[in-house]
């Protein structure tokens, strides 16, 4: 049985250079005009957890694909066929049909929300924040999609305007493209989801669709952007962490404790299917949990010295590269040593981001982290050593080992001690 699953599209895998230049082309954009939004960790984070994402379909992980493939063959009323320009299109609009009351639902339920919260822990809004996936929605996210597999929706069709809705909401995260006339009132746009990222109360919990806003005018969650009320992106409770797992798991450990602590059974069951914000009386008198005050709201954003946003640099590109070998060679890996290749890097890039909660870069951490990362490669038996990957990761490693030395050494000469005195966020 064939598996199918929508976020490993070709069309989304092609697509994924373009959105990388044209992050550069905004950045530029933002730099010339005195408008740049990009602040160095909160983009490294957002392309961390879109590249982190992207392993659970090139694993193999999940039950979206067998769920599929399983309804397309045993329970399809095989009412259309993929030969009729008809069924392409209205399989497009019954794909963002799905995806509204799937995202509503992920907004509105807190057991679905654990899984959606990651993209909306940015508090900057541009096209990186496109990237900022979560890695566990691959548990429930699927369901809302098996009634297109059981009316006879073709795979390959589904898999196809999948990949595209999904391509074209990446435009849409930006702060450089104003209200567009009439479009506003069918499409999605720049202008609604800017609501949609905003925690502001005129905002929040708005704007669902994919492609179309048609869905949210006719079911009532319909929001305008307003000239007078600049959105405030993040989410109530903020992340304050620039921590890939933290921002997976953190809602879900939340649901685990108040489920614990609350006497009630009753609320133990609201726990998990009650709105996200909702918590029983006695936990939330108990164990209060912060929200942003939005009158003095400001953006989490630990200072860091210039040595380490250089390193960060040399070590997001290697991330970039490396994600992608890890992608070409999936054909090529046994799925043991898939797996070990895809932990290696995220154990990596979780080191290094928690470095950038920190104003000064590790040199211990990072060092030990490199000699601990080689020891793997090297004696664990997992890896085969003639493989491009192979090469590409000791490369990865023997780089960062040499950029710290010759960092540590321009620090001792205080190279830079001007750029970090006079603006330690450089």
């Amino acid at each position: 049985m064939e598996s199918i699953a929508f976020d490993s599209s070709i069309i989304i895998n092609l697509a994924v250079p373009t959105f990388f230049l044209l992050i550069f082309i905004e950045i530029l954009y933002g730099y010339f005009t005195d408008k740049n939004n990009y602040r160095f960790n909160d983009t490294f984070t957002s392309i961390s957890l879109g590249l982190i994402s992207r392993f659970i379909p090139l694993l193999g992980i999940g039950l979206q694909g067998a769920a599929f493939a399983y309804v397309a063959v045993y329970f399809n009323l095989a009412l259309f066929s993929a030969s009729n320009l008809w069924v392409w299109i209205l399989a497009f609009f019954l794909y963002d049909f799905s995806y509204y009351w799937m995202h509503r639902l992920h907004h509105e339920v807190k057991i679905l929300w654990a899984t959606h919260v990651v993209h909306h822990h940015g508090e900057e809004f541009n096209l990186s924040t496109a990237l900022r996936q979560t890695s566990t929605g691959f548990l429930w996210k699927w369901i809302f999609y098996l009634p297109m597999f059981l009316i006879g929706i073709p795979p390959e069709v589904f898999v196809t305007v999948a990949g595209i809705n999904l391509v074209y909401q990446f435009w849409v995260h930006t702060e450089h493209v104003g209200k567009l006339g009439w479009l506003e009132y069918v499409f999605i746009t720049p202008s609604n989801h800017r609501v949609h990222h905003a925690q502001n109360k005129d905002y929040i919990d708005a704007n669902y669709g994919g492609v179309f806003i048609l869905w949210d005018r006719m079911f009532g969650s319909y929001k305008p952007e307003k000239d007078e009320v600049k959105p405030i992106y993040g989410t109530t409770k903020p992340l304050r962490s620039w921590n890939p797992l933290k921002a997976n798991f953190e809602v879900f450990a939340e649901i685990i404790k108040d489920f614990s602590r609350t006497k009630k059974w009753s609320d133990k069951f609201k726990v998990i299917f009650s709105p996200p914000k909702w918590r029983p009386n006695d936990v939330e008198k108990n164990y209060p949990i912060f929200r942003n005050d939005l009158a003095n709201f400001e953006v989490y954003d630990p200072k860091n010295s210039i040595y380490l946003k250089i390193y960060g640099w040399i070590q997001l590109s290697f991330i970039i590269l490396t994600s992608a070998f890890i992608a070409s060679s999936i054909g090529s890996l046994g799925l043991l040593e898939s797996y070990a290749y895809a932990l290696i890097l995220i154990a990596s890039v979780i080191v290094t981001l928690k470095g950038f909660e920190s104003y000064q870069l590790n040199y211990i951490n990072e060092t030990i982290k490199i000699f601990l990362l080689i020891s793997i490669l090297f004696f664990s038996g997992l890896f085969n050593s003639n493989l491009m990957i192979f090469q590409v990761f000791v490369l990865h490693q023997s780089i960062s080992l040499l950029s710290l030395l010759v960092l540590y050494a321009m620090q001792s000469f205080k190279l830079f001690s001007y750029e970090i005195d006079s603006d330690p966020n450089v």
